[in-house]
């Protein structure tokens, strides 16, 4: 009796003409429309301006390309430089192969350069950006069902997925620990939705969280992979990596929770001058103070000038003054001598 299971595509790749169109690639591309969307999002309801986090990702994403296929290719490297192999196909980045941990760490290079230039904290754009970066994780985790790679073990479970006879793989039906991960990650975005609105977390501690729950769920799922890997102490090496960040998420989590609780009251410059933002930028403070002085100064200029030519203008007024009273002394004592006259002329 035939059991359940899910089929596999019996390729990864459509041609449209001369155009080939890959599965993992439509993954990874629609992963990152949705982290850019929850983003903004998030960020607009934290009091960011819409359109930041999408120019913030054009720095991030092709760093974290980058690093996800260098730490494959490193962690990986018999695949690309061992005997009998090409290592033009370490290049190949739509056969398959990135590296979560490069892929975040890389990218967060990325997004602080970019945070930089916009003068915006980096743990702010992290925490609007995680559930996003799930959510993302969980789409282009289907682009290894396209590829047929990183299955689990055996299994006759009725969601079993079948894997067709190719290189380095065998035919049979496996544990689609694609589809583990890809439902992991929707729960990891899921908690920290919630946390963030039931917490109000800030200073990268939504990230954190959104680090250290992917963390436990990948470490039971590479568990039960069976692909090549490289092992320390009988686990693989991605087990290892996952509690090692797990901890540090945890540790980051904590210290910061202490050092800056609460959330950042201001999370991006109003470089415009308009309402929009919260705030204004340290550099941009600068700014209107230096230009407010320069006002106060120039109407203390000008105050100076008018008191000066007031002072000129008043100057030949003054003997002027003085010559009108005497004239008005002159007409006292012109009209007074007549008075006295009868006076003598009696005596």
């Amino acid at each position: 009796m035939d059991i359940a299971y899910i089929p596999s595509p019996s390729t990864g790749v459509i041609h449209l003409g001369p155009i080939p169109l890959r599965g993992y690639a439509f993954c990874i591309i629609i992963g990152v429309f949705v982290a850019v969307w929850l983003g903004n999002k998030r960020w607009v309801a934290r009091g960011g301006k819409p359109g930041t986090v999408a120019d913030i990702a054009v720095w991030a994403v092709p760093f974290g390309l980058v690093g996800g296929r260098l730490y494959h290719v490193i962690t990986d490297y018999q695949l690309y430089f061992g005997e009998g192999r090409n290592w033009v196909d370490a290049f190949k980045i739509w056969e398959g192969g990135l590296g979560i941990w490069g892929a975040i760490a890389l990218g967060a290079v990325g997004a602080w350069i970019g945070c930089r230039l916009r003068g915006i904290p980096l743990p702010a754009w992290a925490d609007a950006l995680a559930p996003g970066i799930a959510l993302a994780q969980a789409c282009g985790r289907w682009g290894n069902w396209f590829n047929q790679e990183l299955y689990g073990r055996a299994t006759d479970l009725p969601w079993a997925v079948e894997i067709s006879a190719g290189p380095n793989r065998d035919a049979g039906t496996y544990h689609p620990t694609f589809l583990y991960e890809s439902l992991w990650c929707i729960g990891v975005a899921v908690l920290v939705i919630w946390a963030d609105r039931r917490f109000k977390l800030g200073h990268g501690r939504a990230f954190a969280l959104y680090v250290a729950a992917y963390c436990v769920g990948r470490g039971w799922i590479e568990y039960m992979r069976v692909d090549e890997a490289h092992h320390i102490l009988g686990l693989r090496l991605n087990v290892w990596t996952s509690i090692v960040v797990f901890v540090l998420a945890v540790v980051y989590f904590v210290l910061s929770a202490k050092l800056r609780p609460g959330r950042e009251e201001i999370v991006e410059p109003d470089r415009s001058g308009d309402e929009g933002g919260k705030g204004a930028a340290p550099a941009d403070a600068d700014a209107a103070g230096e230009a407010k002085a320069a006002e106060v100064k120039d109407a203390a200029a000008k105050d100076a000038l008018t008191k000066d030519a007031g002072a000129k203008d008043a100057e030949p007024d003054a003997p002027k003054a003085d010559l009108a009273k005497a004239d008005l002394a002159k007409a006292d004592l012109a009209k007074a001598e007549p008075a006295e006259a009868p006076e003598a002329k009696k005596l």
